[in-house]
């Protein structure tokens, strides 16, 4: 890509979008196109081709997507498909429409089997059934994989899909009801420490940020306290003032976790240095898994998860798990060998990540 090439980021205010900006004008790519949601309706097919009819980008990052933890994923099954589904098809098919140049889809870790081998390799994509809290949103995923691919092979695109593990890093997505794991754990301790220390400042100060269901600072210490319980964050008994926080399943589940930031390095990359025919198997005549893992290689388990976050945030309280929550998948963690031996590798650790993160959130 020249420094000048247009380039078009959707979803340029998320997690991962805000991070593949921010490392453009790091590396002084001066044509970057942008469009809020107000600005442009990417699940409305007629924008989308009006917006790529009047910019004319050459690249594309494809980052926009509805996201959600295990409990939006499963609750709002039918936006998670829809609005996946209609976002991927409109960028997808207008970028072959108008020439685009390469394009990079951003997909999820979540469209391989529940039962897939460990560490996950790409070739076992659609070898057994799926997670089915997030099926919805998997199904989407793989339908991205292969519109991109079937256009490769069909019309001879150059569009790229990549499968990053479990993200996190600034601009994150801290509701409690609808944030993956990490972020949730980050401000439910967050919240039991200041409840530890009385620190009402900061539990108001939170909830004026990122009010929940609608209680904000503003509110009533017994509704404030109300709305926490229900989220898991109390007391432990009446007439202590030890905090419990109340952590969903039962702790055992492995997860992989990469820095936001380092996916974006890794997705500039691959735009900057690979094309789709570097992934196409030489030995079938069939072409597919042409899609790459980007991840750390190494997992945890949530109840280490846990303790690590308590150790940084230095809450002394403790934790409770609720085992009638469903656990997802019990380990999901990703072979990124196929990327290493193109060149790049991870290089925030869980630990250092954990440190920006909160401290970015406070």
């Amino acid at each position: 890509m020249n420094k000048d090439a247009k380039i078009y980021i959707a979803g340029h205010r998320g997690l991962v979008g805000s991070a593949i900006l921010k490392n453009l004008q790091d590396k002084d790519y001066t044509n970057l196109i942008t469009r809020m949601h107000a600005e442009l309706d990417l699940t409305d097919t007629r924008s989308v081709a009006d917006f790529f009819a009047q910019e004319k980008p050459e690249y594309v990052f494809l980052a926009a997507a509805k996201v959600g933890g295990i409990v939006a994923n499963n609750t709002y099954r039918g936006e998670f498909i829809y609005e996946n589904l209609m976002i991927q098809n409109n960028v997808i098919h207008q970028s072959y429409v108008h020439g685009v140049k390469k394009l990079l889809f951003l997909g999820s870790t979540c469209i391989y089997p529940k039962e897939a081998p460990q560490p996950i390799p790409e070739n076992a994509l659609l070898t057994g059934p799926l997670e089915y809290t997030n099926e919805p949103y998997a199904i989407a995923k793989i339908a991205g994989i292969k519109l991109c691919e079937s256009y490769n092979i069909q019309y001879g695109t150059n569009f790229i899909s990549v499968m990053p593990t479990n993200l996190y890093g600034p601009n994150d997505n801290f509701d409690l009801e609808k944030s993956h794991v990490l972020p949730a754990l980050i401000r439910k301790i967050h919240l039991g420490k200041a409840l530890e220390n009385s620190d009402w400042n900061t539990i108001r100060e939170d909830l004026d940020k990122r009010p929940i269901e609608g209680t904000s600072g503003r509110d009533t210490e017994e509704r404030i306290l109300s709305t926490l319980n229900k989220y898991g964050i109390r007391f432990k008994d009446g007439s202590s003032r030890e905090v419990q926080i109340e952590i969903w399943g039962s702790g055992k589940p492995m997860r992989e976790f990469l820095w936001s930031k380092d996916m974006a390095d890794a997705c500039i990359f691959i735009m900057e240095n690979r094309d789709f025919k570097d992934f196409v198997p030489q030995e079938t005549d069939e072409i597919r898994n042409t899609h790459l893992n980007i991840g750390t290689g190494e997992d945890i388990s949530i109840a280490e998860l846990v303790s690590l976050i308590k150790i940084i945030i230095d809450f002394r309280g403790n934790f409770v798990y609720d085992t009638a929550k469903p656990d997802g998948t019990l380990r999901k963690l990703t072979d990124p060998s196929k990327l290493q031996n193109l060149g790049w590798i991870y290089k925030t650790s869980l630990k250092e990540g954990i440190k920006k993160i909160y401290k970015s959130y406070k």
